[in-house]
């Protein structure tokens, strides 16, 4: 998932945000994220002959979404990007929409993987 989410943030920059503006693009690329998220994830649970527990899927998701978030902290950081930048991409109220992509990454172990596992 991380070579998708570095792809698509390569996309974001040279394809969409030229094309569309910048926050067009970064709806239309958050969204993108999320649909391929939720793919891999139904994919991956699909496909996997490993029954997991609730608990475990739980697990998962928070793992998967502490590492992205952590991620996108460790980037900002070596950028120097102030951490007040960072948390505004999750202020939903002043029309940021990353915070889909953590939730999706938080959920989707537990909406996949506990119907699809075999």
């Amino acid at each position: 998932m991380a070579i998708i989410a570095v792809a698509n943030g390569g996309f974001r920059e040279i394809v969409l945000i030229p094309r569309v503006g910048d926050y067009p693009g970064h709806v239309l690329s958050t969204a993108l994220l999320v649909i391929a998220i939720l793919v891999v994830s139904f994919g991956f649970f699909r496909w996997t002959s490993i029954t997991y527990s609730r608990a475990e899927l739980v697990i998962v998701g928070v793992g998967w979404t502490v590492l992205t978030v952590g991620f996108e902290f460790l980037v900002g950081y070596a950028e120097g990007t102030p951490v007040s930048v960072t948390l505004g991409q999750y202020d939903v109220l002043a029309g940021q929409v990353w915070i889909a992509v953590p939730l999706t990454l938080l959920a989707s172990p537990l909406l996949f993987g506990a119907y699809l596992a075999r």
